[in-house]
């Protein structure tokens, strides 16, 4: 019996050694190799470089929250916004007191932070995703704090006014349209945009 049983266990451990070298070594290194040959950006989290230092990364929203700068969506990430580690969504329904309590609270920020406007604020700025990391806003979320931003950054009223032509070319620069033409929406990137930003506040001293 125990020299039947050592004769079945020598070919199962063998087995199981076979597999632990094929999948637990072989194929991480033959995928990461390959990965970082022909994707090294998206294999090394798709950081965006500033002056060789990562600022951040294209697949993770942050949280602006400067008047002078566009803000990400809401996230409902914790035990802080945006948390890579946590991703999750609030996973409150649209008639939960807490979550309309949220959204309205969100609503009454963006309002005075730029109490002249007087648009409607796209869904986009009070409602977090399901992630809770979206990196990105719609145009229309973009086009709505114009205002705001240009109003932060130029207080003369005639050319905060000449700001916000620069600002929608630069929201139209960043717009991201659908992957292949047909999927998702469009789509800003708030990190480049943001950037895209500082850069022209460099130029122009604002």
């Amino acid at each position: 019996m125990f020299r039947e049983t050592l004769k079945q266990f020598k070919p199962a451990l063998l087995f199981l050694l076979v597999l632990t070298v094929l999948t637990g070594v072989i194929y991480p290194m033959a995928v990461t190799g390959a990965a970082q040959v022909f994707f090294p950006k998206q294999a090394n989290g798709s950081l965006v470089m500033i002056n060789d230092k990562p600022a951040g990364s294209e697949l993770i929203g942050q949280a602006f929250s400067a008047p002078k700068y566009f803000w990400s969506r809401p996230s409902a990430t914790g035990p802080f916004p945006n948390n890579a580690g946590a991703s999750t969504g609030s996973n409150l329904g649209p008639t939960n007191a807490d979550y309309l309590k949220a959204v309205k609270d969100r609503v009454d920020a963006l309002h005075a932070a730029d109490p002249e406007n007087t648009e409607p604020v796209p869904v986009d700025l009070v409602t977090a995703s399901g992630s809770g990391l979206d990196p990105h806003i719609s145009p229309a979320a973009a086009e709505y704090q114009i205002h705001r931003v240009a109003k932060a950054r130029e207080p003369d009223e005639k050319r905060a006014r000449e700001l916000e032509g620069r600002l929608r070319e630069l929201v139209a620069q960043c717009t991201e349209g659908r992957q292949l033409g047909i999927l998702g929406e469009a789509r800003v990137n708030v990190l480049r945009l943001n950037l895209a930003l500082d850069n022209l506040a460099a130029k122009e001293a604002l």
